[in-house]
């Protein structure tokens, strides 16, 4: 079945991803940890506009903050407004969804709007993986952000078994613990060093994770 997507005039609401607590029980050998990143809830409210045109948010489109609550909508990418570019966009709910580029800042979720029968008034659930056009990139690794855990970036302990991103240097308030330094298919491709394990998720869901003092 072929999308039509929404018009420019609907807005996207985003979840500025910060440092989410990752939680899992401890491994016995070494006393690691196995983590889990959570889900995130984030939704778009009904188009204000009419009409279908392009892909509302195609990949490479920009998109810029409309309110103070943190709704988006997309502009030119020459446009004074523009903050963010979109690296990947999907159909369909985030959750068993394709994974985001390791690189995006943050993600916009769009809700399904029905409208009539007709597919041109419809437009299906869908998200766009996000990118600043400007530092800071809370995605990049070490940074203590974004809305994946890839290589490179840094966890604390929270709690007995729980862990939480933070950034690399310190920045954020928490000193980091443990760096995730790869992400493999299974446990057992970690290196015998390994002190933490980290599901990133993705097609190698095991980051392998050593302590940093």
């Amino acid at each position: 079945m072929r999308h039509r997507a929404l018009p420019r005039a609907l807005f996207a609401f985003a979840v500025l991803y910060g440092s989410w607590a990752l939680t899992g029980c401890q491994a016995p050998a070494r006393g690691a940890a196995e983590s889990v990143v959570p889900g995130d809830q984030a939704l778009a409210p009904a188009r204000t506009g009419s009409g279908a045109g392009a892909t509302f948010l195609a990949r490479g489109a920009c998109a810029g903050r409309q309110t103070p609550q943190g709704a988006f909508g997309e502009v030119d990418c020459v446009n004074e407004r523009a903050a963010a570019s979109v690296l990947a966009r999907y159909y369909g709910p985030r959750s068993g969804g394709p994974r985001c580029p390791d690189i995006t800042d943050f993600v916009l979720h769009i809700t399904a709007v029905t409208e009539g029968t007709s597919e041109a008034l419809s437009a299906p659930e869908g998200y766009a993986c996000m990118r600043n056009l400007a530092p800071p990139h809370p995605g990049d690794p070490g940074m203590g952000g974004g809305p994946l855990t890839v290589p490179g970036d840094c966890v604390y302990t929270e709690h007995h078994g729980v862990v939480k991103e933070t950034a690399c240097d310190g920045s954020l308030g928490h000193a980091p613990e443990y760096r995730v330094e790869s992400a493999v298919r299974t446990r057992s491709a970690c290196p015998p060093d390994t002190d933490l394990y980290v599901q990133v998720g993705g097609g190698t869901p095991v980051g392998c994770a050593r302590r940093l003092s």
